[in-house]
Formats: structure tokens, sequence, C-alpha cells
């Protein structure tokens, strides 16, 4: 017979944490600042940079707002939970479509694609700046 334990008083949530949210937020800053500082040579490029950051301000603004919204008009029956630390919503489980995950698993599969977009466009950029020197007489 086969007995899997299995922790019962583990917190179960349905939203990201603030600090998550922040980390999504200030790697899509550093996209967008890495690809002004490297990327921002000529006059041409300008307006596609502009738009992709016009793009970026838009995507981070309109979920802020969604949520400061429905926080100020939440339901009278949902319940008004206090703020939690990162560390009890890391061990905690967060509700992915029926289904749960670990927190940090959570925080992980939201911020690894956003950390590798990032840093991957800032070494694609440094790479660039590199060659660039080295070909110019």
């Amino acid at each position: 017979m086969k007995q899997d334990l299995v922790a019962h008083n583990h917190r179960v949530f349905d939203e990201l944490h603030p600090k998550i949210y922040g980390a999504a937020v200030g790697l899509v800053v550093w996209f967008a600042f890495m690809a002004w500082v490297l990327f921002d040579r000529s006059s041409d490029i300008s307006l596609s940079l502009g738009l992709v950051t016009l793009l970026f301000v838009v995507a981070i603004l309109l979920p802020w707002a969604l949520s400061r919204l429905w926080r100020r008009y939440r339901m009278p029956y949902e319940p008004h939970l206090g703020p939690t630390s990162l560390h009890d919503w890391e061990a905690g489980e967060f509700k992915v479509w029926g289904a749960k995950l670990r927190g940090s698993h959570a925080a992980i599969d939201v911020l690894l694609p956003l950390a590798a977009v990032s840093f991957g466009l800032t070494a694609i950029g440094i790479v660039f700046v590199i060659v660039r020197a080295w070909a110019l007489p």
C-alpha cells in the first residue's frame, strides 16, 4: 500500500504576488531601455523603437489600471485578504485552469520568458556594438 504525503495546510492563491508583477515590469523596462541604448544608431530606427516602446507602455499600464479598478470595486462576498509575503506566496499553491502549481514554479513560468528575451536582446545588442566597432576603419 502506497501512501503519498500531501500537505493540506498550503494556501491556494489565484493571483500573482505584486512583487512578481514588479519583476515582470522591470524586465519589460529593461528590454525597452536596452533596445534604445544598443540599437538606436540611425534616424530610421527611432520610429520603430518608439512604437515598440508605446506598445510596452500600454501592455504595462492597461493591466495595472484594470487591477486597480478590480481592487476598488470588489464584490462584497469576495474575501478581503491582507497582504501576503513573497515567501508565503511561493510556498503556497497557485491555481491555473483547474490545476495547481507551486507558487515558485508559477513565478518561474511567468518570469523566465521575459528574462530570456530581455537578457537575450542585451547580449545580441552587445555583440552588435562590438562587431560594428571592429568593422569601422
